[in-house]
C-alpha cells in the first residue's frame, strides 16, 4: 500500500518565529498607533515619536543583515508587518512598506560591498528612505524619464523633478532614477543613492491627499545636483532592471498593505455588528448583514493566501511575477469592496469620522494605483498567461 502524503500546511499558517513576530508587530498597532491615528490623519504628519519606535522594533530592516544592525528576517516577514500595520493604519504601513520591500530590498542586492556598509546600518537604525521613479511624465509608462543625469568625471549632474514620492518629508536617503542618455530609451535609466544633504537636491511640496495621508508623499527638485560616481546602484544603463525587479516585489507588499486594510474594515464591521440594535435584536442577527460579513470575509482570506503565496514563493526563490500581480490586483480591488461594505455596515455613523471606517475607505482607493495601477496587473498576467500558453 502507497504512503499517504501528508497533506501542504494552509499558506496562512505560520511558523512560530512568524507567529511571535505578527503579534509583536499587532500589539504595538493596537497598542501604540491606533490612538494617534485620527490626529495624524487630521494632521497630515506622522509622529516623529512612532517613527522612532519603528526603528527601535527592526521595523525599518527587517532583511538587512544582523552584521549591518538590523533583523535579517525574511521578505515574507516584511509582509507580515505590512499587513498587521494596515490593519490599524495604512499610512504607517507605506512607510515600513517603502523602507524594506523597495530601499532595502534594492541595496540587498544590487549595492556594491562599500555602498551596504555606509548605508545599511543607517537604513536599520535611524535613516528613513525613498523611492524615487514617478514623474510628471512617468507613471505606468514608468521610464519616460526626463530627469537626466550628466557625466562629469568623478561626479554626476542630475537635473530634472519627481514627484508623489512616498517617504519624501522624513527620508535622508533616495533611490533616485534619471537617464544618462534619453536617446537611448531605456537602456539609459540608471539608479543614483542620493542623500538629502547633496548640493542641488530639494525636498518641494507636500501633496494634499485623499488618503494615507499620515504619509508624507512629496516632489523632489534637483537642479545639477551633485552625485558621486560611487554612488550609482548597480551598473549605468541597468536601472530599468533595478526598478522593474523591485517593483515586482514591492506590489506583494502593497497586496499585503489592503489585505491588511481589508481584513482591519471587517473587523470594525464585525464588531459595529454584534453592538449595534435595530428592531430589537443586533444587526449582526440580519441574514442581510451575515451574508454581506460573510462575502467580507472569504474575499479578505481570498486576499491573504494570494499574498503569502506570492511572498512565499520570493522568498524560496521561484517565479513569481504572475502571482504577484495577482495578490496586488485581487487584494485592492476586494480592499475597496470591503471598506466600502464596512461602510454601509455601519450606516449613517459610518459616514462620519466619528468611525475608523471612513479613514479606510479613503486610504483604499490608492492601492488600485500606485506601483502599478490594476490595469497594468491585469496587462502583466495576461501577457505571462498568453506567452505560456505554448507550453
Amino acid at each position: 500500500m502507497s504512503a499517504v502524503e501528508t497533506p501542504a500546511p494552509p499558506l496562512t499558517q505560520l511558523t512560530e518565529d512568524d507567529r511571535l513576530f505578527q503579534h509583536m508587530v499587532r500589539q504595538f498597532a493596537r497598542e501604540q498607533i491606533a490612538p494617534q491615528v485620527r490626529a495624524m490623519d487630521e494632521a497630515a504628519h506622522f509622529r516623529p515619536d512612532l517613527l522612532r519606535q519603528f526603528f527601535d522594533l527592526g521595523l525599518m530592516g527587517i532583511e538587512i543583515p544582523e552584521e549591518y544592525g538590523g533583523q535579517g528576517g525574511t521578505f515574507f516577514q516584511s509582509v507580515l508587518a505590512i499587513e498587521e500595520l494596515s490593519a490599524v493604519d495604512p499610512a504607517a504601513a507605506v512607510i515600513v512598506d517603502v523602507q524594506n520591500t523597495l530601499v532595502n530590498n534594492a541595496l540587498l542586492r544590487w549595492a556594491s560591498p562599500e555602498q551596504k556598509r555606509r548605508y545599511l546600518p543607517r537604513l536599520a537604525a535611524d535613516t528613513v528612505a525613498a523611492y524615487a521613479l514617478s514623474e510628471a511624465t512617468a507613471g505606468s509608462d514608468a521610464f519616460s524619464l526626463t530627469t537626466r543625469a550628466l557625466d562629469r568625471g568623478d561626479h554626476y549632474l542630475l537635473t530634472g523633478r519627481k514627484l508623489w514620492i512616498t517617504n519624501a518629508a522624513e527620508a535622508g536617503l533616495f533611490i533616485l532614477f534619471a537617464t544618462i542618455d534619453p536617446a537611448a530609451g531605456y537602456r539609459g535609466v540608471t539608479a543614483f543613492l542620493v542623500e538629502r544633504g547633496f548640493p542641488g537636491f530639494q525636498v518641494g511640496k507636500k501633496e494634499d491627499k485623499l488618503g494615507i495621508r499620515a504619509s508624507s508623499t512629496c516632489e523632489l527638485i534637483l537642479e545639477e545636483c551633485v552625485v558621486p560616481k560611487e554612488n550609482v546602484l548597480g551598473e549605468t544603463g541597468k536601472g530599468y532592471k533595478i526598478a522593474i525587479e523591485t517593483l515586482n516585489e514591492g506590489r506583494i507588499a502593497i497586496g499585503g498593505q489592503m489585505a491588511g486594510l481589508a481584513r482591519g474594515a471587517l473587523d470594525h464591521a464585525l464588531g459595529y455588528a454584534r453592538e449595534r440594535k435595530q428592531f430589537g435584536k443586533t444587526i449582526g442577527e440580519f441574514q442581510g448583514v451575515q451574508f454581506a460579513l460573510a462575502r467580507m470575509a472569504t474575499e479578505v482570506e481570498a486576499a491573504r493566501l494570494l499574498v503569502y503565496n506570492a511572498a512565499r514563493l520570493r522568498d524560496a526563490g521561484r517565479p513569481f511575477l504572475t502571482e504577484a500581480a495577482m495578490a496586488k490586483y485581487y487584494a485592492s480591488e476586494i480592499a475597496e469592496h470591503v471598506a466600502s461594505q464596512a461602510v454601509e455596515v455601519f450606516g449613517g455613523v459610518g459616514f462620519t469620522k466619528d468611525y475608523p471606517v471612513e479613514k479606510l475607505y479613503r486610504d483604499v482607493k490608492i492601492g488600485r494605483i500606485y506601483e502599478g495601477t490594476s490595469n497594468i496587473q491585469l496587462l502583466t498576467i495576461a501577457r505571462q498567461l498568453l506567452g505560456k500558453s505554448g507550453e
